[in-house]
């Protein structure tokens, strides 16, 4: 996650209509495919992220406390940091798919141009690597509460997001580990994440 650029929050992430992997999946390396989930990921990611201040905020948790914050019911958002690297622990749903930027911006066109140009970044699951998708140039709608520590403010605002994504399908109920690095210029971010995931409820 980054500080935000002019009027935009830190983290950034953006999906861009039809950049990325242009398939509109992404592979686990060796694995199969995974399902892109509908609708503007970033901007609802975005949202997420800017629904909680900074007390309680995913992004500035240290120890993943507050992972479970406002999550949607069909998709489960991982958060990076603002700078420097964590170790978080989080519980997640075993039939959530996930969602989780390793690098990401929110700004103007020109500044998203300009922080994707360095924009590097690597994710394992369970010792595997993990194809990130790269997302430039997108526009969103970010919806934030008072206080956050993204936008700043509550209320609607639009932005352009970029970045690099990891999404993943819903994992096998049991622990994992998921460790996502990203950089753009001398900025870095790291989390290394211990995911318990829970047994699916009975039909």
């Amino acid at each position: 996650m980054l500080p935000k650029r002019l009027a935009a929050p830190l983290l950034a992430i953006v999906l861009v209509s039809g950049c990325g992997s242009g398939s509109g999946e992404l592979t686990v390396r060796g694995g199969d495919p995974v399902p892109a989930p509908a609708e503007d990921v970033q901007g609802r990611w975005w949202t997420w992220a800017s629904s909680e201040p900074e007390e309680t905020n995913p992004v500035a948790d240290p120890t993943g406390r507050f992972c479970d914050r406002n999550q949607p019911e069909d998709v489960w958002f991982l958060a990076g940091t603002f700078g420097g690297t964590v170790k978080r622990t989080c519980g997640v749903p075993a039939d959530r798919p996930i969602v989780v930027p390793l690098v990401n911006l929110v700004a103007d066109r020109a500044s998203c141009t300009s922080f994707m140009a360095t924009a590097e970044g690597s994710a394992t699951l369970d010792g595997n690597e993990i194809a990130p998708e790269r997302l430039e140039r997108d526009g969103v709608s970010v919806t934030g509460v008072e206080g956050n520590p993204l936008t700043g403010a509550s209320g609607s605002q639009d932005y352009y997001a970029c970045g690099l994504w990891v999404r993943l399908p819903p994992l096998e109920p049991g622990e994992h580990t998921l460790v996502v690095r990203g950089s753009s210029e001398d900025f870095e971010v790291g989390v290394d994440y211990t995911i318990t995931v829970g047994t699916a409820p009975r039909a």
